[in-house]
């Protein structure tokens, strides 16, 4: 099942920038563009250029919460006798001279980064036009001297492709790509040459196609084409800039093994994709999408079924307990289905329970209860939560204090109450306190069926005072 509407509101509230942060990012670049502009920098200032991500429309918001960037090109005419580092270099020290962004200045090989405190930063990289020839465009390493670039040119072909696919789709499957290689860090991938192979995979003849008919299906089909192409290239292949032929980026997938892992998992991606829109029940769709894109995907909805099945459980076991006859004997399914969160509040106070006798300390503690299941006579066995569902064979070792021995000043007595129709019916409601009958705890024969509770209440002996007790942990039984 596609869920589009899930993919909408997915890319929304969790991978896509929020548009305060995107005001912010839009406030800062007037004030940068005018710093340059009016600075002593030699270099001519031409124009500035939005480049990567923030220029593609492909920014996420960072997964972790921290900062995010923006890049922004200085394009500017030769300065005479300059180096690249000297482009560089000269516009770190504008920077860092200045009582507005002194402290926020670093410059870097290629860019001087503009950090502002726990939110945002620029990468401001000067970028030379008609050096080499009219037109020309070279970005400015301080180690490697001038590289040719076409910045602009790629900005266009990146919206040529997102043209094609039509919805905007390109944009947001290379968002969704994005968050996928953040949050589930299986592979490494720069951005531009993810964007690059992504791109790739869309043609002219695509537009308008069924392949392209919304977000999680353009997802598939250039996933589905990706997987096809690395399938094709077991070595690492060269992946040239489509505007700048003597650009390669494949040296950015790293090692030979991180490009043999970038394959591997692109191919269980696409396996995941291809079983998620396979789907056909709404949640189970959402649980295989969650597979690929983790918890977030369609929290909202999970959340709202779990909330709807909650109030639908409770309902029934209000229902149930209106009917002596079908609570006794359908209550242990309802709690199977939807837990015992549905119980409500008075369950764990039946008619038939005892209530304790002894005097109480002002301050109670609060006794942790944990329980095993073990075979009859044997000496450990499986740790169980509250709420298991168990079968009637075997027995429950329920421990007080998380195990731990209790002083020889306190005893522990165990409530031990039934419910269901056969130990009613036999007589064996109980209800009543108990003492310890194995080391620190009590052990019990799981015989009936019905939802049951253990308790601990721990009296002191010199002055049979009642110094703490346990919530009531609930024994199913089938």
């Amino acid at each position: 099942m596609k869920l589009v509407a899930l993919f909408d509101d997915f890319l929304k509230e969790t991978v896509n920038l929020n548009k305060t942060r995107i005001d912010l990012l839009e406030a800062s670049f007037p004030a940068l563009k005018s710093f340059v502009r009016e600075s002593d920098w030699k270099p001519k200032v031409r124009t500035f250029v939005e480049q990567g991500s923030w220029a593609h429309e492909t920014i996420i918001r960072p997964v972790d919460g921290g900062e995010f960037d923006a890049d922004l090109l200085v394009m500017v005419d030769p300065a005479d006798g300059w180096t690249a580092a000297e482009y560089v270099e000269n516009l770190g020290r504008v920077f860092s001279g200045s009582k507005t962004y002194e402290d926020k200045t670093k410059t870097w090989d290629y860019c001087v980064t503009i950090t502002y405190a726990g939110d945002r930063k620029i990468d401001l990289a000067p970028c030379v036009v008609g050096r080499r020839w009219d037109g020309s465009m070279e970005v400015c390493n301080r180690k490697g001297g001038f590289e040719l670039s076409a910045p602009v040119d790629y900005t266009a072909w990146m919206k040529e492709r997102n043209t094609y696919s039509g919805g905007n789709s390109f944009r947001k499957v290379t968002r969704l790509m994005k968050y996928l290689r953040d949050v589930k860090t299986t592979f490494t991938c720069p951005s531009v040459l993810l964007t690059t192979l992504l791109g790739n995979q869309i043609h002219w003849f695509d537009k308008d196609t069924d392949a392209f008919a919304d977000v999680p299906t353009t997802l598939q089909t250039v996933v589905g084409r990706l997987d096809d192409w690395l399938r094709m290239h077991p070595n690492r292949p060269s992946v040239t800039n489509p505007k700048l032929s003597s650009e390669d980026f494949s040296p950015l997938f790293g090692s030979d093994d991180q490009y043999s892992n970038f394959r591997t998992v692109i191919a269980r991606y696409r396996k995941w994709i291809d079983e998620a829109h396979a789907m056909e029940g709404r949640q189970e769709s959402i649980a295989a999408w969650q597979k690929v894109f983790g918890e977030e995907f369609g929290k909202a909805s999970v959340i709202k079924v779990a909330a709807d099945a909650a109030a639908d459980g409770l309902a029934k076991v209000r229902g149930l307990l209106s009917s002596t006859a079908a609570h006794l004997n359908e209550l242990v399914d309802v709690v199977k289905n939807y837990g015992i969160s549905v119980l409500p509040l008075d369950f764990c106070r039946p008619p038939h329970i005892r209530q304790p006798t002894w005097r109480q300390a002002p301050n109670l503690a609060t006794v942790l209860v944990t329980a095993e299941w073990r075979e009859r006579r044997a000496s450990t066995g499986r740790a169980i939560r509250a709420g298991d569902v168990l079968r009637p064979h075997g027995g429950l070792h329920a421990f007080d204090t998380d195990g731990r021995p209790i002083p020889p000043a306190f005893e522990v007595q165990w409530r031990i109450t039934n419910t269901g129709a056969v130990a009613m019916a036999k007589g064996a409601g109980r209800g009543g306190f108990y003492p310890e009958n194995s080391s620190h705890g009590r052990w019990e024969t799981l015989d009936f069926r019905g939802v049951h509770l253990a308790e601990a209440y721990v009296v002191r002996r010199s002055d049979d005072v009642l110094v703490g007790f346990s919530k009531p942990f609930y024994v199913v039984i089938e």
